[in-house]
C-alpha cells in the first residue's frame, strides 16, 4: 500500500464586521421583550397585577416556580 500525503493549504478565516448600528435596534427590542417577560413571569399577581384575575398568573405558574419566583 502506498501512502498519499496531501498538501494542505491553511486560510485564516476573517471575521465579518457587523456595524453597531445594524445591532443596536435589534438589542433593544430583545431586552424590552426579556423585561416585558420577566414581569409577566415574576411580578403580575395580586396589587401590582395589571389585569384583573388569576389568569397570567396560571398561565406563567410552572414557569415562576422553575426561575425560583414564590408566588404561594
Amino acid at each position: 500500500m502506498s501512502h498519499i500525503a496531501y498538501a494542505q493549504t491553511a486560510t485564516a478565516a476573517i471575521p465579518a464586521v457587523i456595524p453597531v448600528r445594524e445591532i443596536l435596534p435589534w438589542a433593544i427590542f430583545g431586552g424590552l421583550l426579556a423585561i416585558l417577560a420577566i414581569y409577566f413571569i415574576g411580578a403580575e399577581q395580586g396589587a401590582v397585577s395589571m389585569f384583573d384575575g388569576m389568569y397570567i398568573h396560571e398561565f406563567v405558574h410552572d414557569g415562576r416556580h422553575l426561575l425560583g419566583f414564590p408566588c404561594h
